[in-house]
């Protein structure tokens, strides 16, 4: 199956970026309750865009939007790592085999800006996501409690 990853247009996929969050949220907490304001998401978004376009990706298959990535580079505890703030797909699409492509492509984008490692947080109730990243290498290194419970887990590269 050919995915094609292209940079967030946020003008043009504001809905889709908006629908595909929301959904995420409801599939880790059963929630959207927690989300936060729109406006405020697609202004992160657009800043993003500008400072890791690479990160920033829709995903498509037959020029059809099946999900999304967040990919940034930030600060942890004095060192610099790769942060996935969103890996998603919509449900047609889930538990395929694709999330090693999203995996996949996370880490390289990663390597390019040399970083040693790279985290993200997954609620405890997403078994299918934790599995993913289980298998993928992935620990679990703490639990941590912002709106919700979530677990951070994290991958060395080298």
């Amino acid at each position: 199956m050919k995915l094609i990853f292209r940079t967030i247009d946020t003008d043009k996929d504001k809905d889709t970026i908006i629908n595909f969050r929301k959904d995420s949220f409801v599939v880790s907490f059963g929630t959207d309750a927690g989300l936060g304001d729109e406006h405020a998401y697609l202004q992160r978004m657009e800043e993003r865009v500008r400072k890791f376009p690479d990160g920033q990706v829709i995903i498509e298959k037959d020029q059809e939007p099946i999900g999304q990535m967040e990919l940034q580079i930030r600060e942890y505890e004095g060192t610099e790592i790769g942060y996935v703030n969103l890996f998603y797909l919509i449900p047609e699409y889930r538990s395929k085999g694709l999330g090693k492509e999203l995996v996949r492509y996370a880490e390289n984008f990663f390597r390019q800006f040399n970083v040693s490692e790279y985290h993200l947080r997954v609620s405890p109730d997403n078994q299918r996501a934790i599995s993913l990243y289980t298998n993928s290498g992935m620990v679990k290194i703490r639990e941590e409690n912002e709106k919700y419970p979530v677990w951070r887990m994290s991958k060395s590269l080298y």
